[in-house]
């Protein structure tokens, strides 16, 4: 048994419930988007169960009342992530001997309609980002996003000093914790080149504003004074925008038309960053622009001959 187990052992050998949880955020490598989704999760299972609570005594009663009540009104897809928080976390405490039971058999994920129109086509993209209306911020973003086919958490935790512009790559935190590089083109090159202005330090995109409250270490520019751009604000600018498309959006279409291209398997699993390539299965399919252009193609033939 190592030391945090005989450090944490307070209750007949069983850690509470708030140690626990730290152990599990001290020991975990995880990326800076991942650590924020599951600290919500697990902060809002001790809150409604108590800091001190034996861990021995989490059962699946409790933990299905807590979802029903936290996110039982929201959508799927956030009552999933919780699930995968949380399940991490039990994982964590059985493999440490702390949990003898599966406090989570209760509690199942929840079936999302699945979206057969995610891509957007490819026109509809070029118009938003030729709209004079939009900030260069949000044009370098989107741009970005897109080209590189990356997770939205992953480039906004982006810092200037992260950037190799000149081979338009950078270094970023996927998930896990793994240092991975992603790769852009000319279009987000020139807007990140104008958007910049010559900063060095800090992080790539900002607030427009100075912050009301100190900036967290590293969420600050040094040249400017400005916060980190938080996700929770670009996702809104982009769907007020867009009439609704969200980021995650940029990286499917993306990797769609890729596909669509003719990349191949191995390259967008490369580009996407997946560990299993069944799930470059959704963008290996062609859009619904692809399928129109060859029915198209094929009705042009019909009545030519």
């Amino acid at each position: 048994m190592n030391g945090r187990v005989v450090a944490l052992s307070d209750y007949r050998g069983t850690p509470r419930l708030g140690s626990a949880v730290e152990a599990y955020f001290s020991d975990k490598q995880l990326s800076a988007n991942t650590r924020r989704g599951y600290s919500q999760a697990l902060s809002a299972i001790t809150e409604e169960l108590g800091w001190d609570l034996p861990l021995d005594q989490l059962d699946s009663r409790k933990l299905l009342d807590i979802f029903q009540k936290c996110w039982g009104e929201g959508k799927p897809s956030t009552w999933n992530t919780r699930f995968t928080a949380v399940q991490s976390f039990v994982s964590y405490c059985q493999r440490n001997a702390w949990l003898q039971h599966d406090p989570m058999a209760l509690v199942d994920r929840r079936r999302s309609p699945r979206d057969q129109t995610k891509a957007v086509p490819y026109e509809d993209l070029e118009a938003l980002l030729s709209r004079r209306d939009i900030h260069l911020r949000e044009k370098t973003l989107w741009r970005l996003l897109y080209e590189t086919a990356a997770r939205a958490g992953e480039v906004l935790a982006l810092n200037v000093d992260d950037l190799d512009l000149s081979r338009k790559r950078a270094v970023i935190i996927g998930k896990g914790g793994h240092r991975e590089y992603v790769f852009w083109a000319s279009g987000a090159a020139r807007l990140l080149s104008r958007y910049l202005a010559g900063r060095r330090r800090g992080p790539v995109f900002l607030t427009h504003r100075q912050p009301n409250v100190i900036p967290a270490r590293g969420d600050e520019c040094p040249h400017t004074g400005r916060g980190r751009l938080s996700y929770e604000r670009s996702s809104t600018l982009f769907k007020q925008s867009s009439g609704g498309w969200t980021l995650h959006q940029l990286r499917h279409s993306s990797l769609t038309h890729l596909g669509e291209q003719g990349a191949s398997t191995t390259l967008l699993q490369a580009k996407s960053r997946h560990q299993d390539p069944r799930t470059l299965a959704i963008y290996t399919k062609p859009g619904n622009e692809a399928i129109a252009q060859l029915t198209s193609e094929f009705d042009k033939q019909r009545w030519s001959r």
